[in-house]
């Protein structure tokens, strides 16, 4: 089953973003053959931005980024959000990759759920 996760709020201030990540790491843990694809637009494109720091005991978002990846799931951040935000690719952690609203359409189509966070 493919699940496809659009997430729009950054990635901190408020929770919006976090729990979208925290989902897509359950899915997958609950039936292995759910695949998850994270749509990152808006404000949200900044949580794959590499090298974070975070206090102590704070959740941060790149390394739930990165257990997505991990698990076989696939990070895809649109264009135009980076470019408005200034955000390179050089800048993004390893594993997520630019994509286009072309291709968030022709997986919403895909998908069998999509989630919007």
């Amino acid at each position: 089953m493919q699940i496809l996760l659009i997430l729009n709020d950054p990635p901190y201030g408020t929770e919006r973003c976090y729990n979208g990540l925290r989902l897509a790491l359950a899915l997958p843990k609950s039936h292995p053959a759910i695949t998850v694809t994270v749509f990152l637009m808006a404000d949200a494109v900044t949580a794959a931005k590499s090298g974070q720091k975070t206090p102590d005991g704070y959740y941060n978002v790149e390394r739930m980024l990165k257990g997505v990846v991990a698990g076989k799931g696939q990070i895809l951040l649109c264009g135009t959000c980076m470019d408005a935000r200034g955000l390179a690719d050089t800048e993004i952690l390893t594993g997520a990759r630019r994509s286009t609203m072309a291709e968030l359409a022709a997986m919403t189509i895909s998908a069998e759920k999509v989630l919007v966070f």
